[in-house]
């Protein structure tokens, strides 16, 4: 007996078998014939509106199961509003600009790249750009979303970017726009400046090291147990390849500092509070603290460069720690964010010997043309051989890397257009901003809110190295912002 005839089974017009990788894309063929998004836009006129602002994909490559979680996210939740009730309009759009294309583009030329203009290459990453956007859009509509997708907004339509320079004119109207040459994350492999949101964070193993540096000046009218004693304030950095550009030494105005005699008629200064600790690296049983001092008499004396023939200010300032090191704070200008802003107070140079490629310049004589990371040994080893490395050692610590190419990066001063996050109240108007929004999850407030308190001033050239120097100015003849790299 066939037992299947004696079961009552309903009886369906449809398939039982699914069949997906044939039926769906034919089921999406049906509704872009008959045109099913342009009927729900009419069909939902009137009613209240609801915008989906899309952060949009970078077009430059296929499509991967993240930019497709996020677009079938949005599609769901777009949907769902469209059937409470509201005419939900979901335009999609691309990111054209930026260093996701150009980083391909620069793949795919090679060598190429040395023999073309600036405006070849842009052109080159436009037509990139465009390939990927038809790409993007077939596989975003084979995922089932809807959209106005023969009308996406891109951010190299020419309206776009119009928008932009005169939003800049703005800013330069109202002087927020300004160059200056200030310590920025930079990419050596790359080869470009990187935004605060372009960084990630892994533990990397850096060197420690304790270099002394020899005061110039004479403290023992103020402290006469310094008389006949060769005195030197000790700082510490994971950064040695930093120390060609020293330029000062930092330390905090309310702390104590000791005058340690650690023999051989050599007293080091150090914070009070770190004498014990410091000693203990630098390997250091017999010494004693013949001296307190207050930090202001040390403020504006001169120290010698260990490596070079030039002088290292004393300065006072608020952001020294005792949580490591020596209380004493090796000060770099050009490639530390509160060694820039403490060393405008005291004028010091915005030096950054280093190149775009993050090798030394012909400046720092010995190691002209190494490269900053490789560097690091052979800085603790002419520091060794003159005398100036106090102690070394190896630290496990949080440091920055590029997001792309996941590289290390480093802070180095290069001119760049910033746009002032203070002098028209910028910051202040967006955190008023920030919360006039309702935030889901509330914790999402907390961390744009402290990201725009913090915040230093925006980058907005992001200057590649290969790239000429523009100069922006108003143009009394157009009457906006305008630019030339001559």
């Amino acid at each position: 007996m066939d037992y299947k005839k004696t079961l009552n089974l309903p009886e369906t017009p449809f398939s039982m078998k699914a069949n997906l990788a044939k039926r769906e894309p034919e089921q999406l063929k049906v509704w872009e014939e008959n045109r099913l998004h342009q009927k729900i836009r009419e069909a939902s006129k009137g009613r209240e509106l609801f915008i989906l602002h899309d952060g949009p994909p970078y077009a430059n490559g296929y499509i991967h199961i993240g930019t497709a979680l996020n677009k079938i996210l949005k599609d769901i939740i777009v949907r769902s509003r469209q059937m409470v009730g509201y005419d939900a309009v979901y335009v999609p759009g691309w990111d054209c600009h930026g260093l996701p294309i150009e980083h391909n583009v620069d793949k795919e030329l090679g060598l190429k790249k040395k023999d073309l203009s600036l405006a070849e290459v842009r052109k080159l990453c436009r037509a990139y750009a465009e390939k990927f956007i038809d790409i993007q859009r077939n596989e975003f509509k084979r995922l089932g979303v809807m959209g106005d997708w023969e009308d996406p907004y891109l951010t190299m339509n020419y309206e776009y970017e119009a928008t932009i320079a005169r939003e800049c004119g703005k800013f330069a109207l109202d002087g927020s726009l300004f160059r200056s040459k200030k310590p920025i994350y930079w990419c050596n492999t790359c080869q470009t400046a990187l935004a605060e949101a372009e960084i990630e964070y892994h533990d990397e193993t850096s060197p420690s090291i304790f270099v002394k540096f020899l005061l110039k000046d004479d403290l023992s009218q103020e402290l006469p147990a310094l008389a006949g004693k060769k005195v030197f304030i000790v700082i510490w950095t994971t950064t040695p390849w930093t120390i060609p550009a020293n330029l000062a030494v930092a330390v905090h105005p309310d702390f104590t500092y000791a005058a340690v005699d650690v023999g051989g008629g050599e007293v080091f200064i150090l914070a009070r509070e770190l004498v014990e600790i410091c000693m203990q690296s630098f390997g250091i049983s017999e010494y004693s603290i013949i001296a307190d001092i207050d930090p202001k008499t040390l403020e504006r004396k001169r120290s010698l460069h260990p490596l070079y023939d030039r002088e290292s200010l004393i300065i006072l300032g608020n952001h020294v720690t005792l949580d490591a090191g020596t209380g004493c704070v090796h000060t770099a200008p050009g490639h530390g964010r509160e060694d820039y802003d403490i060393g405008l107070i005291y004028g010091l140079d915005v030096y950054s010997p280093v190149d775009h490629q993050g090798r030394f310049t012909k400046e720092v004589g010995f190691f002209e043309g190494q490269f900053v990371f490789d560097a690091n040994q052979n800085i603790n080893a002419k520091l060794e051989e003159i005398g100036a490395l106090v102690a070394q050692e190896n630290i496990e610590h949080s440091y920055p890397h590029c997001w792309r190419c996941k590289n290390p990066v480093i802070f180095r001063a290069t001119p760049q257009w910033f746009i002032s996050m203070d002098k028209t109240n910028l910051r202040k108007k967006a955190l008023e901003a920030i919360d006039q929004v309702t935030w889901i999850p509330h914790w999402g407030r907390e961390r744009i809110y402290g990201m725009i308190e913090n915040r230093p001033d925006w980058c907005v050239s992001r200057q590649r190295a290969w790239g000429v120097p523009i100069t922006v100015f108003y143009c009394e003849k157009c009457e906006t912002l305008c630019w030339t790299s001559k």
